[in-house]
């Protein structure tokens, strides 16, 4: 029944476009037996060859365009199933499979652009984790040990507190770690004098490369946030009377308007506290000499001021790349100390909020976290203390609420 039936319906086909009654009528006839019907792809190669070009099928007729070497394939004798797969319709994907696709799709273009990005490393696919591993070249930094009594070790405490309860989900184990002490504040008895960079290293406690450099004065060393284009050789300084240079310290007040700035105070002598990861920077837009505040934009969009006798290092950090990189494979996570972690919907309705309910479920709520709280978007600051030096907050992601944003 499905060899008739499929006989009949390529009839049905040919006469749609076009084919003499006749020749359909001949091609879609139905035979008795198995037996006595001709061979199958001959039957199809000679109707396809004869009267319907191959690039002529029309999509109207919900069928596959047949390629000239599909002729030739079917002319050669091998076989089609009885389904005549070559006039099915197109399969429907499914929303796993598109979602499936548009990752593919976004992993090349991320690879594209890594090739194009001389500071990006693409790494050859010899293995399933490494094929779309895509990591920022440090050819430029220190390849050996970092100096030693800038350093501490640290034990991994797994997300615990003091009581040994997580406070921290996900976390532990990972590669062993030496703390690197790093020189925020530069300030105090080394002001106005010069300092040249040694070497730029890499940290593994952030995000950012570090500096190390040595006073000219007693040829002390010291590390320091590297800044963007910082190279070996370079002269850095701090204090107020220091020029507007990469890498130099100064208050805000003696800081021109416009100027990019990173690692800044929030409380004079504390030390930078925001503007340190990789990439990132703030921008000096105002100065109040009556109120004794600078407004500056930072990263994420907010408005903030902060006290003109802060300090602030001039540039944008180092390693602006990093958000680029691509991890590739889970074993990764785990050298940085990420342990798996388990979805809510795959849970239980003792264990979460979203967990339960009969077969594959969205979790029936938006994202929630095990406690209720919302995890995409919802605002978490409540700092009454400090909302008044907020001129304005952060704009919300237009991707996700659209261009009005979210109140």
């Amino acid at each position: 029944m499905a060899f008739t039936s499929s006989l009949r319906r390529l009839g049905r086909v040919l006469l749609a476009e076009g084919i003499p009654r006749a020749a359909a009528a001949s091609e879609s006839q139905s035979f008795g037996s198995l037996k006595s019907a001709p061979r199958f792809s001959t039957l199809i190669s000679n109707t396809v060859r004869t009267h319907v070009l191959p690039s002529a099928i029309s999509k109207e007729a919900n069928i596959f365009r047949v390629p000239n070497s599909s002729c030739s394939a079917l002319n050669g004798g091998s076989h089609l199933p009885f389904g005549l797969q070559a006039i099915r319709g197109k399969k429907k994907l499914s929303k796993r499979a598109t979602a499936k696709n548009a990752k593919k799709r976004a992993n090349k273009r991320r690879l594209m652009a890594a090739v194009k990005d001389s500071r990006m490393k693409v790494w050859n696919p010899t293995s399933p984790g490494q094929r779309f591993r895509i990591t920022v070249k440090r050819d430029h930094l220190w390849k050996g040990r970092p100096i030693r009594k800038l350093t501490v070790g640290l034990r991994k405490k797994g997300g615990r507190d003091g009581t040994g309860r997580i406070r921290v989900r996900h976390r532990g184990g990972g590669a062993k770690r030496r703390y690197r002490f790093v020189d925020f504040k530069r300030s105090g008895s080394r002001l106005g004098e010069e300092a040249e960079v040694v070497r730029l290293e890499y940290d593994p406690n952030r995000s950012a490369n570090i500096a190390l450099i040595k006073y000219k004065k007693d040829d002390e060393l010291s590390y320091i946030i590297a800044c963007h284009d910082m190279k070996a050789g370079d002269v850095v300084v701090s204090g107020e009377k220091a020029p507007i240079r990469r890498g130099n310290c100064l208050p805000l007040r003696n800081i021109p308007l416009g100027t990019t700035v990173h690692n800044i105070e929030l409380y004079p002598g504390k030390g930078g506290q925001f503007s340190r990861a990789a990439g990132t920077s703030s921008r000096l837009v105002k100065k109040d000499e009556s109120s004794g505040y600078a407004t500056l934009k930072l990263t994420s969009g907010e408005l903030r001021m902060v006290l003109l006798r802060c300090m602030a290092t001039i540039g944008i950090v180092s390693n602006r790349e990093h958000s680029k990189r691509v991890i590739g494979k889970a074993g990764y996570r785990r050298h940085m100390g990420w342990r798996p972690s388990v979805r809510g919907v795959a849970m239980n309705p003792v264990d979460h909020p979203m967990g339960g309910g009969e077969g594959k479920t969205s979790g029936g709520r938006p994202s929630v976290t095990p406690w209720g709280k919302h995890t995409k978007g919802a605002r978490t600051r409540h700092n009454k203390r400090t909302e008044k030096y907020r001129v304005k907050r952060r704009p919300s992601n237009p991707k996700r609420y659209g261009r009005g944003g979210r109140n």
